[in-house]
């Protein structure tokens, strides 16, 4: 804290390690970022307060030093004995030194650098000058209060910083692997792709992979934020970090532990911490300019008045530069701050949302218009086949080909023509297969050329349909053979069950909703008008997805995009704030966006903003706090009212008000 305080020009490179994947260590080159993990670490290797490691055993010198300075004041005010010189000044400088000694030598290293103007330094010239004016007791009081408020910041900020790290807790150490019929039990960074592992009851699972048994109940919360218990099927996905809740499941892993969706979320959280709000910032730039403003006008203090009061006190102008200096710390600042953001993470993961930085927790705060994908994202992405109509071909023979090519897509409206066709995908294989950009696929089945997709693919390809095709509501795959139409495939999806309680709530936040689909313009408005979306754009390819964000963007609008496909991505890299959907969503998307919702539920989506409002609201009356109270008594410092009793007790007690008040956020309800 110290050192972001009043040394913010200092280039330290902190590193943290993020143990994802396969246990590479990510370094971070976090310029002025403060290292609260090593407590008040500077570049040296020197710590000052709290070592949260050692509890409050490593406290012994400080807690001893306020238990001489107790008892001096007892003697000196409840029984009116007060030692006599010298004997008075050496308890107070044991006390002085026990308290302050880590303080001293970090302001004498940064001294040698030519480095005054940190807190280190400040703190020891108060001190050092209350000392040189007979006032031992005030000098040792404002080096204890001062070293137990850092200790308390530090403790809360180390709390903050574990909460976000306790995520890594739920990566399983070990895995039991199915190897030549008997199991194994090994890393999980020693599993290959398509090995099968088994998972207890209780266990956490360790990789993704697709079910390999009959059924499994999984709780979800680890990912999602909810622990509603979710059954899955054979061949569904089970996502690394999700408990088996019954009997012993088999999974055929699909990723490398390093690649698991679980691995990544971790990794973002990690380095979430990294990026900083613009609030963070400023305020790291403020104490830059700030802390040698205050060294001057302490020195004002002192000095000016020789020039215009008669008779002029040394000391007693000296006694209130002191004070001055001591109100004047900016620690409640720029300490409340990154642990108001940490606590706003902090919040969002317990939520099942991931803000990749703490910046975003500020620019979702601006967000008026939220853009939207329907696919995945309003609509839960599982399609069902409703009717399949020929021409001139066998319905099995249009469902075969139709199912041989749509296997080479991951897209919902593929997996469901697959689903329908069961055994006879697998029976033809399709050769030469290339994706049409928001237009469908096109390859070669069983000799044939094969097209299947939107009705934009046949007109690409100057292939003519029948023009009812183009009224149909349902999601349609229309086919062609061999340069002819073939026939269509209708597909229905189905609208999630918060979606209409999101569009709600945004409009009462004053947020303008609009939805872009590649689908077709009919189905499109009749979702829009299901939800009352304020307008929706249907027919759209990726690039017409990108326009008319952009439209918007040229009107001064702040855009949330949220979206889950692979097309989504360049679109969701271009809005102020991109929302990826992180359970169905494709990795590129999650890559590209700045916040991911890992429920997929829309609601989501007002609760993300709801807690970067939040969490903005309790910065800003921290900061309003620490200036107000630090100027009426940076006021009465110099007007002789304040002495450094009060000055040290404003300085600290400002300090935990602002910490209590930025922990505050992760006991929220949002």
């Amino acid at each position: 804290m110290a050192q972001e305080c009043c040394n913010t020009d200092e280039k330290d490179n902190t590193k943290k390690v993020a143990a994802v994947g396969d246990n590479t260590k990510h370094e971070h080159n976090e310029g002025e970022e403060h290292n609260h993990d090593d407590a008040h670490a500077d570049d040296d290797g020197h710590n000052h307060g709290g070592q949260e490691s050692d509890g409050w055993q490593s406290h012994w010198p400080l807690l001893s030093s306020l238990a001489i300075l107790l008892v001096m004041m007892v003697m000196e005010f409840g029984f009116k004995f007060k030692p006599a010189f010298p004997v008075d000044l050496i308890i107070y400088i044991l006390a002085y030194l026990l308290a302050g000694y880590n303080v001293l030598k970090l302001a004498f290293i940064k001294a040698k650098r030519l480095d005054f103007f940190n807190e280190f330094f400040l703190m020891s010239v108060a001190t050092i000058g209350a000392f040189s004016i007979g006032s031992y007791s005030e000098g040792v009081a404002v080096m204890v209060f001062y070293s137990i408020g850092e200790w308390f910041q530090d403790s809360a900020v180390s709390k903050a910083k574990r909460s976000i790290k306790a995520l890594l807790d739920i990566r399983p150490d070990e895995v039991t692997v199915l190897r030549n019929g008997t199991t194994q039990v090994i890393h999980p960074n020693e599993i290959l792709v398509d090995e099968i592992i088994q998972v207890k009851a209780g266990e956490k699972v360790a990789l993704d992979g697709e079910l390999n048994s009959d059924a499994g109940t999984f709780n979800t919360a680890a990912l999602t934020g909810e622990s509603k218990p979710d059954t899955k099927r054979k061949g569904e996905q089970v996502l690394a970090g999700m408990i088996n809740l019954d009997k012993v499941s088999e999974i055929k892993v699909k990723s490398l532990f390093k690649d698991s969706k679980l691995s990544k979320i971790l990794e973002m959280v990690q380095d979430a911490t990294a990026r900083k709000s613009q609030t963070q910032l400023f305020i790291s730039r403020f104490a830059k300019i700030y802390t040698p403003i205050v060294f001057a006008l302490a020195v004002a203090v002192c000095l000016v008045p020789y020039f215009f009061i008669d008779p002029y006190i040394f000391n007693v102008w000296f006694y209130r530069a002191l004070v001055f200096l001591v109100i004047s710390c900016p620690c409640a600042l720029v300490v409340s701050i990154p642990l108001g953001y940490f606590g706003g993470i902090g919040l969002a993961s317990k939520n099942g949302i991931l803000f990749k930085g703490s910046n975003f927790l500020d620019v979702v705060t601006k967000v008026n218009v939220v853009v939207m994908d329907k696919t995945g994202t309003l609509t839960k992405g599982v399609f069902k086949v409703q009717e399949v109509v020929t021409k001139d071909i066998d319905k099995d023979e249009l469902i075969k080909i139709t199912a041989a090519l749509e296997s080479n897509s991951t897209h919902p409206i593929a997996k469901a023509v697959v689903e329908y066709a069961g055994d006879a995908a697998k029976s033809l294989k399709a050769e030469n297969v290339e994706e049409v950009s928001g237009h469908g696929l096109k390859g070669t089945v069983d000799g044939k050329n094969v097209l299947a997709g939107n009705v934009k693919l046949l007109k690409k390809f100057n292939i003519e349909y029948p023009a009812e095709i183009d009224n149909l509501v349902d999601t349609v795959v229309v086919i062609a053979v061999n340069d002819k139409y073939a026939g269509y495939i209708t597909i229905a999806d189905e609208i999630k069950e918060d979606a209409k309680q999101a569009i709600e709530e945004m409009h009462k936040l004053n947020i303008k909703t609009v939805m872009l689909s590649g689908d077709k313009q009919v189905v499109v408005s009749k979702v829009a008008q299901l939800l009352s979306i304020d307008n929706a754009y249907g027919d759209l390819l990726p690039e017409g997805k990108v326009e008319k964000v952009q439209a918007l963007k040229n009107e001064g609008m702040h855009i949330a995009f949220i979206g889950d496909g692979v097309n989504d991505a360049p679109v969701v890299a271009l809005a102020d704030a991109g929302i990826a959907m992180g359970g169905l969503g494709s990795d590129a998307t999650i890559e590209t966006a700045d916040i991911v919702i890992q429920n997929d539920q829309p609601s989501k989506i007002v609760t993300a903003i709801k807690i970067g409002k939040i969490t903005r609201q309790i910065v800003w009356q921290n900061i309003t706090i620490a200036m107000v109270v630090k100027v009426i008594v940076l006021i009465l410092g110099a007007g002789g009212i304040a002495t450094l009793w009060e000055a040290v007790i404003a300085d600290v007690g400002v300090a935990l008000l602002a910490i209590l008040n930025a922990v505050r956020i992760q006991k929220v309800k949002v």
